[in-house]
């Protein structure tokens, strides 16, 4: 097993053409510019590696990762138009997360725990997921006065429906392992203690096949998605920015934070 690159917030190994991207933040994995800057990186890195044939995204702790903390405040910042990191100081993060829908291998996602609002967004950057009975997905973004994010507005209903991916965005109801199996939203299903295994097997599976044959069926199959993830990540941040100006927005954070219902006024 190689270790590459060196990250702060994840590690990167290769073993038998199979890359483990694990995200090391836990227990809740929350995510910011740094964070996904680095994936992006890594995947990129990933992409360029004649060694990797497919990559397994996963994370340690309970959660894979429950999206941005609000509840310290510090989620309030990755909103801003300019992330504050040094070395990529004009980027922002949805600048960050296209990058990660470009990436040329195929990702197989080791969802364990709670995917939420933008780490539901990061969840469906793989191309498959395995999940177990204690995998959660949320799109919580309306019961936080705001709008979704991370491409979802596209990605989601991409891949289980407009019914199924309205119904999450509008209630932000959390759907379990199990549902998410029935909904499109998982592809393979274990107990909590087999999902990275089940992810490496598949990712190993794909890996035996043709990488040059995988990398450009890939390539046909999701042609003009990264494009389509920008487009959608454009106008969220808009309606986003906008959003986060009103009284409900601020009702929102604050319930979350004080872990209560919200009462929302329209305004």
């Amino acid at each position: 097993m190689t270790k590459i690159g060196d990250y702060d917030a994840i590690e990167v190994t290769l073993d038998d053409h199979v890359a483990l991207i694990e995200i090391q933040r836990p227990p809740y994995n929350f995510f910011d510019h740094a964070l996904i800057s680095q994936l992006a990186d890594a995947c990129e890195g990933l992409g360029d590696n004649n060694d990797c044939r497919s990559i397994v995204l996963a994370a340690q702790g309970k959660a894979f990762c429950a999206g941005a903390n609000f509840g310290d405040g510090s989620g309030d910042k990755i909103l801003d138009n300019k992330a504050a990191e040094p070395q990529k100081p004009e980027t922002h993060l949805y600048v960050e997360a296209v990058r990660l829908f470009a990436t040329p291998k195929p990702i197989v996602g080791a969802i364990q725990g709670a995917a939420i609002g933008g780490g539901l967004g990061l969840a469906l950057v793989p191309d498959f997921r395995v999940t177990c009975p204690e995998g959660r997905f949320a799109a919580n973004f309306t019961r936080l006065g705001f709008h979704p994010g991370f491409g979802l507005t596209h990605t989601l209903p991409a891949l289980i429906g407009q019914q199924n991916a309205a119904l999450m965005m509008y209630t932000g109801r959390r759907i379990k392992g199990e549902e998410a199996m029935e909904m499109g939203l998982a592809d393979v299903f274990v107990p909590l203690d087999q999902v990275r295994g089940a992810a490496m097997e598949l990712a190993k599976e794909i890996a035996i096949s043709s990488p040059l044959g995988v990398v450009e069926t890939r390539a046909t199959l999701r042609a003009g998605l990264a494009d389509r993830v920008k487009a959608a990540t454009d106008h969220e941040l808009e309606i986003q920015n906008q959003l986060k100006e009103t009284a409900d927005f601020k009702e929102g954070i604050a319930a979350t934070s004080e872990r209560r219902l919200p009462n929302f006024q329209g305004r």
